[in-house]
């Protein structure tokens, strides 16, 4: 009967030690998800801004650098941009509808409701040099190339080569005289 009890404990003890053995070990806690890049939830998908009464002259376009993205500023004088929608394009074209490329390794296509030519006055307020390089972007961490595309009377459009397709915003800031169209595209996800 000791023999029996001994044999018995043992079996138990093995049946114990398989079964625990076949069960899964708790779950290591998981780990919270990585914060986004210098807490920038922006996206890449379209962005735009809502129509409003009236058209301003584009007098104009400077970049500036930032910690966690770089920064592309439109200045419209008068009654201001009243509208603008900023898409990633796989393609570009200028006025004339001749293809355009853009260095980087995409573009975001800026296009608004605004002109090279004062619609008061009839005069150019905003002609680059060199249409094909607005603002100088050397050292830009994510911008490449800004080349304006052309426009037409209260309207105007350009395309931003960047680095990759990034997140991007978009905003306004309007002082009373002057409208100014921001776009900040991050230098990561």
């Amino acid at each position: 009967m000791a023999h029996r009890r001994s044999w018995l404990l043992t079996l138990t003890a093995a049946l114990a030690a398989a079964i625990l053995s076949a069960t899964p070990a708790a779950a290591a806690p998981t780990s919270a998800p990585a914060a986004p890049y210098c807490g920038i939830t922006w996206g890449s998908q379209s962005k735009s801004g809502d129509p409003e009464s009236g058209y301003g002259a584009l007098t104009g376009a400077r970049a500036g650098k930032h910690d966690c993205f770089d920064r592309l500023v439109f200045d419209v004088r008068s009654a201001g941009v009243r509208s603008y929608i900023v898409s990633y394009l796989d393609a570009f074209e200028d006025i004339s509808g001749n293809p355009v490329t853009v260095r980087g390794g995409a573009g975001l296509w800026i296009s608004m409701d605004a002109s090279a030519i004062d619609p008061d006055t009839g005069d150019m307020v905003f002609h680059p040099a060199n249409p094909a390089e607005v603002v100088n972007l050397a050292g830009y961490r994510t911008f490449r190339q800004l080349h304006d595309l052309g426009g037409r009377v209260l309207h105007n459009s350009f395309a931003l080569g960047v680095r990759a397709r990034l997140p991007f915003r978009v905003f306004e800031v309007d002082d009373g005289a002057t409208k100014r169209i921001v776009i900040d595209v991050a230098h990561a996800w």
